[in-house]
């Protein structure tokens, strides 16, 4: 049987290629870099085919993520980049939200090239804050990270690795909550209670509905949703006669709310509606902008409405 040497992360060391020399060399797979650096120390390596000689060394790729986790810890470590050296937790977050919304983009435009190149970059923000934790308290790394969120997927998914039945996705979701509950231990929590203040408010709002609606807190039908929406514009216009801006701001709030839970039972993500419905606008706004005849703030009222009307027939 073929020795099997599986490489590891970094540049292949001077005592590995010592131990190749004079052997028949088989690559699991084409990695150009590999190739090139065996052939620098006269070393000729093949692509494997069916079979590899008994005498032969076949050399497995490096593990991707294993490649990562080295690449992070140089650019952190000792010699590394002084840049990602002054990293902390707190100034990253901006880069992980970031790169969060790249890969929304990436997503709507439907380009898988761009969206690989996306979920590496958001990838990356993962392994960064693992190995800050790792370098800089010991606390975990990133295979810590790794394996909480395994134990947790199997734990929540007794229909898939254990004996439990559930008849529809709605089971699932009661029962990945009653799991978590009883994960925290102590008194039992609210179910609003791990929905993050961090959120943005359209996310957060379509969340707490969600989860409320789950634990029995829902209006009979649509209907009646569209009733409360016609009560809470009611009483959006009175407070706005009042003039009461606290109370007007309350009043929005109820309205923008209600038309989420709208959203909910038309099941539609509210985040994704407002997110296309400003990519029209952005779109039809730009075409007007290209179209006016003269200065946009010389226009009239009438002018806006037909440059309106002629970009959104044109699309």
């Amino acid at each position: 049987m073929a020795a099997i040497v599986r490489l590891e992360p970094g540049p292949l060391t001077d005592d590995l290629i010592r131990r190749l020399q004079g052997s028949a060399v088989f690559l699991s797979e084409s990695e150009v870099s590999v190739e090139a650096k065996l052939r620098e120390a006269g070393i000729e390596a093949t692509i494997a085919g069916d079979s590899v000689p008994d005498d032969a060394v076949l050399i497995l790729p490096r593990r991707p993520l294993e490649e990562l986790t080295y690449v992070v810890d140089r650019l952190l470590g000792p010699g590394g980049c002084p840049w990602d050296q002054e990293q902390t937790h707190e100034s990253l977050k901006k880069h992980l939200v970031e790169e969060t919304y790249e890969v929304l983009d990436a997503i709507d435009e439907g380009d898988a090239s761009k969206l690989r190149e996306e979920l590496g970059d958001l990838l990356l923000q993962p392994f960064m804050h693992a190995q800050i934790r790792k370098l800089r308290t010991g606390e975990f790394d990133i295979d810590a990270v790794a394996h909480e969120i395994v134990e947790k997927l199997v734990r929540r998914h007794p229909h898939v690795f254990g004996d439990t039945d559930v008849a529809n996705a709605e089971e699932v979701l009661k029962n990945w909550d009653r799991i978590k509950q009883g994960e925290k231990g102590g008194p039992p929590k609210s179910i609003l209670a791990g929905v993050p203040k961090a959120m943005p408010a359209l996310l957060r709002a379509f969340d707490v509905s969600k989860r409320a609606a789950r634990a029995g807190f829902e209006w009979p039908n649509m209907e009646s949703v569209f009733d409360k929406l016609r009560e809470e514009e009611n009483e959006l216009r009175e407070e706005i006669g009042s003039g009461d801006l606290e109370r007007i701001e309350s009043e929005v709030g109820d309205l923008l709310f209600t038309a989420v839970n709208i959203a909910r039972w038309a099941k539609v993500e509210p985040e994704e509606a407002l997110r296309k419905m400003l990519d029209r606008f952005t779109r039809r706004f730009m075409a007007m902008e290209k179209a006016a005849a003269k200065p946009l703030r010389e226009m009239s009222a009438q002018e806006w409405d037909d440059l309106w009307e002629s970009a959104k027939s044109a699309e």
